[in-house]
């Protein structure tokens, strides 16, 4: 039988190899994709991809075992954040032990639990396994969770239904059981240049595009007003924020064109189309009324992503499994990030959150993951190794 001894070992050096791909999501990850798939060839672990339209990013789905209904999935993604601008102390594409601590970008989020997902790879093969574990390795997640759909579609239809999903974000080797959604969208305003002094010449898109974004910043402290206090998430509200803005040529020129995206993280049972109503109808008048001034003026709002949330499922088998696993006898939990999890679930499967690592470290500059967690995450490997050769 496996055993977290031998596990951790392997699950470290499988880890120094994927952090030194920068698989940050403007980049393609197909160079982890191949190294991936060379060493489940080398264990002769079945596996196909699940690419992109254009090629240049793909999916990975490996099973371990029988080709039966019943099995295990555990998921991550192979896409990072960038390190631009980021005070690292160290390569960030390189591990750098210290204190207990594996420092690297990815080291948590989450290329720790990619890596014991691939060391438990030979010790269940050993095992003989009873029933399925399957490897669902995805891509831009960082950016929207647009990679997993494809891969989700292919699981539901072409194998056998698996029982369960263990999303491996990083949660302290803890059972999560919900998650908030996220919707992004992009907002471009589009005025009509003149000199500044000769406002009755033009409009400014920047000005315009102020408006709107106090809009958003007045709904924001709304949600913030009508939060459920017995919601269980932190903050306990749906979130609303301007994340970036670009406008403007100089100071003394009306904004031909001002861009800006937001971001609303809705809880379960939150629909983010309907909050945003009033937002929309304020940029369908606004477009309106900069059309009557110049034709080429207005404003148009494009959805760029959509992730639904984690509702905690009550009696979740995805939930127990993990808490066997993991030894986790804590209270329930959810966390304010949003993971592919949704996804997972609204596919109709039962799905955990379960994964080395806090989300503190996640996207900060000298990302690590500790040493302990890594050995808990090898734990849980060697458990999940057992439960496959039982069959149970």
């Amino acid at each position: 039988m496996s055993s977290a001894q031998t596990l951790t070992p392997r699950a470290l050096e499988l880890l120094e190899r994927l952090v030194a791909f920068d698989t940050t999501s403007r980049l393609s990850n197909l160079e982890l994709i191949s190294w991936v798939e060379a060493y489940l060839d080398g264990h002769g672990a079945p596996h196909r991809r699940v690419p992109n339209a254009e090629g240049t990013k793909s999916n990975l789905i490996a099973t371990i075992g029988p080709d039966i209904p019943g099995g295990v999935v555990l998921s991550g993604h192979t896409d990072v954040v960038p390190v631009d601008g980021q005070p690292w102390t160290s390569d960030p594409f390189k591990i750098t032990p210290r204190d207990g601590r594996l420092y690297g970008r990815g080291t948590c989020d989450m290329k720790g639990f990619l890596a014991l997902a691939l060391a438990a790879v030979p010790d269940l093969l050993a095992a003989g396994p009873q029933k399925p574990v399957h490897l669902a390795f995805s891509y831009d997640e960082e950016v929207g969770c647009l990679g997993a759909p494809d891969m989700i579609k292919v699981i539901a239809a072409e194998l056998p239904r698996p029982a369960l999903v263990v999303v491996g974000e990083p949660t302290n080797m803890e059972a999560v059981s919900g998650h908030k959604g996220i919707t992004t969208f992009k907002v471009t305003v589009n005025g009509h240049e003149a000199h500044s002094s000769q406002t009755q010449l033009g409009v400014s898109a920047n000005m315009a595009a102020i408006r709107l974004m106090g809009r958003l910043c007045d709904l924001s402290e709304q949600l913030e007003r009508e939060a459920d206090p017995a919601s269980p998430f932190t903050p306990k509200h749906a979130t609303l924020t301007v994340g970036q803005v670009n406008g403007g040529t100089a100071v003394n020129i009306l904004a031909r064109e001002c861009v800006f995206f937001f971001d609303l993280r809705a809880p379960p049972g939150v629909d983010p189309m309907a909050v945003l109503e009033p937002f929309f109808e304020d940029c369908r008048q606004m477009d309106a009324a900069l059309k009557a001034q110049f034709p080429r003026a207005g404003v148009s709002v494009v959805r760029r992503s959509h992730t639904p949330p984690l509702a905690p499922e009550k009696d979740g088998a995805a939930e127990a499994f993990a808490r066997r696993l993991a030894g986790d006898n804590g209270p329930a939990r959810v966390v304010a990030f949003a993971a592919e999890a949704g996804q997972f679930q609204e596919a109709g499967f039962s799905t955990v959150i379960c994964g080395p690592g806090s989300i503190d470290q996640a996207h900060q500059p000298d990302e690590f993951v500790e040493m302990s967690q890594m050995e808990r995450g090898a734990a849980f490997m060697a458990r999940l190794v057992d439960w496959a050769a039982r069959g149970e």
